[in-house]
C-alpha cells in the first residue's frame, strides 16, 4: 500500500470572508454594543412604565434649572444641554481620531484622542456636579397637575421616603422612584463613560508607543470609537426620558 506524504505546512482551514467585510473584533464589538443596548432598553422602558403609572412625579422645567455659579437663577435644562454638547463634541473629536487613523497619521490621532478624553472627564465633572444639587438643592415635584416644591422640609435626604406635605409626615412613591431611577441609569451611564475615558486613555498610550503603526492600522481606534458613540447615543434616550419627557 502506497501511502501520500502530507505537507507540514497544509492548511486545513483557512476560513472564508469576514462577515460584512468587516474584521472579527467589529462584529464581536457590534455584538457586545448590542448587548448593551438591550440593558439599557430594559432600564428605559421600566422606567417609563413607572413614570406614566403614578399621579405625582418630579418635574423637570423644576428640579433641572440650576446652573453652577447662576445662584437662583431659573435656567430651565439649560445645564444638561451643556452636558450634551460637551458629550457630542467629543463624539465629533472621536470621529476625526479615527479619520487620522486611516490615513495612519499618529500626530492627529493623538490631538483628538486627548480632546476625546476631556470632554468625557468633563462631562463626568458636570454629572457629579449635578448629582450633587440633586441631593443637596430644593426641587419641585408635580402632585395631580400642581407644582409643589419639596427638598428644604424633608426629614431626611430628599430622596428618601418621608417628606412634610401640608404639615403632615407623608410617603412620596413617586419621587422615590423618580430618584431611584434617575441616579440608578444616569449612574449606570456615567460608568459607561468613564470605563470609555479609560479605554481612550489606553488607546492614547498605545499609539504614542507606535503599537499602532507596528501592526499597520488604527482599527483599535476604530472600536473604541464605536463604543463611544454608542455612549453618546444612549444619553439622547437618557435625555429625552429624564430631561424632556
Amino acid at each position: 500500500m502506497s501511502t501520500t506524504a502530507i505537507p507540514t505546512n497544509t492548511k486545513w482551514w483557512n476560513g472564508g470572508r469576514s462577515p460584512f467585510n468587516i474584521s472579527y473584533g467589529k462584529v464581536m464589538m457590534w455584538y457586545f454594543l448590542m448587548s448593551d443596548a438591550f440593558t439599557f432598553g430594559a432600564f428605559l422602558i421600566s422606567y417609563g412604565t413607572i413614570r406614566f403609572s403614578v399621579n405625582h412625579w418630579a418635574d423637570p422645567n423644576h428640579v433641572f434649572n440650576a446652573f453652577p455659579f447662576a445662584g437662583h437663577a431659573n435656567l430651565p435644562l439649560a445645564f444638561v444641554s451643556l452636558m450634551t454638547f460637551i458629550l457630542i463634541f467629543s463624539s465629533v473629536t472621536m470621529v476625526l481620531a479615527v479619520h487620522e487613523g486611516h490615513k495612519m497619521n499618529r500626530k492627529g490621532v493623538e490631538k483628538y484622542m486627548i480632546l476625546t478624553i476631556l470632554g468625557g472627564l468633563a462631562f463626568l465633572g458636570c454629572q457629579a456636579w449635578e448629582w450633587t444639587h440633586m441631593i443637596t438643592g430644593d426641587h419641585a415635584v408635580l402632585v395631580n397637575g400642581q407644582i409643589e416644591h419639596w427638598g428644604t422640609t424633608v426629614t431626611r435626604n430628599p430622596w428618601g421616603p418621608e417628606v412634610m406635605h401640608n404639615g403632615q409626615l407623608v410617603a412620596t412613591p413617586g419621587p422615590i422612584a423618580f430618584g431611584g431611577y434617575f441616579f440608578g441609569i444616569t449612574g449606570f451611564h456615567g460608568f459607561h463613560v468613564f470605563s470609555g475615558v479609560i479605554i481612550n486613555l489606553v488607546m492614547l498610550i498605545k499609539t504614542r508607543l507606535g503599537h499602532f503603526d507596528q501592526r499597520g492600522h488604527y482599527e483599535m481606534i476604530e472600536k473604541a470609537g464605536l463604543y463611544w458613540h454608542f455612549v453618546d447615543l444612549v444619553w439622547v434616550f437618557v435625555f429625552l426620558c429624564f430631561y424632556l419627557v
